[in-house]
């Protein structure tokens, strides 16, 4: 994996093999992420490298994350729930996403024409770290489906690991399973 941030912009992410070729996703946005960081850097806060990928924070608080996905360059915010989003410009990474959310680019006039309220949404996040905000997850998971209940009952070992996962973890294998539509699949999944 990467931890330079530097190298990132050149390079990837370095966590699958496609980094440094130009199969790569960061050679799709090249001027696109360096208006993102460049905008992130001018609003103060630390660039270090995390997860392979730029991630901005405030007093050590993880902020914000610039990164290159297959269809466009995003600058995601760690609790961008808790953001008020007036001007309805974040999107949810995915469906059951519940604290992050993240603006999309695909070309660079786009970031320049808000490139003001992309620094207000940057101060507004580290607003809610100064105030301390917690993002509320979900308590309850969904329903665990009965097939992997049953797998869960005949194998302790499983079932260790399994409880031994974050609930976000478990809430991610939950729904990867309950998204099968044939019960054969869900055994498998």
């Amino acid at each position: 994996m990467n931890t330079n941030v530097d190298l990132y912009f050149t390079e990837g992410c370095g966590r699958c093999p496609l980094g440094g070729t130009p199969q790569c996703k960061v050679y799709n946005w090249p001027e696109e992420l360096k208006l993102l960081r460049k905008i992130v850097l001018d609003c103060g806060l630390t660039e270090e490298s995390k997860w392979g990928v730029p991630c901005y924070t405030y007093k050590g608080a993880n902020v914000a994350i610039v990164s290159a996905f297959k269809d466009y360059a995003a600058l995601s915010f760690f609790k961008g729930a808790l953001l008020s989003d007036e001007n309805n410009l974040l999107d949810k990474p995915g469906e059951n996403s519940q604290a992050a959310r993240l603006f999309k680019f695909t070309k660079p006039q786009q970031i320049i024409e808000i490139e003001d309220l992309i620094k207000a949404y940057i101060f507004e996040a580290v607003e809610v770290e100064k105030a301390g905000l917690k993002v509320e997850f979900k308590k309850d998971l969904e329903p665990i489906p009965e097939e992997l209940q049953n797998r869960l009952d005949e194998d302790p070992n499983l079932q260790s690991a399994f409880y031994s996962l974050t609930p976000g973890r478990q809430r991610s294998y939950i729904l990867h399973i309950s998204q099968a539509k044939q019960a054969k699949t869900r055994e498998t999944g």
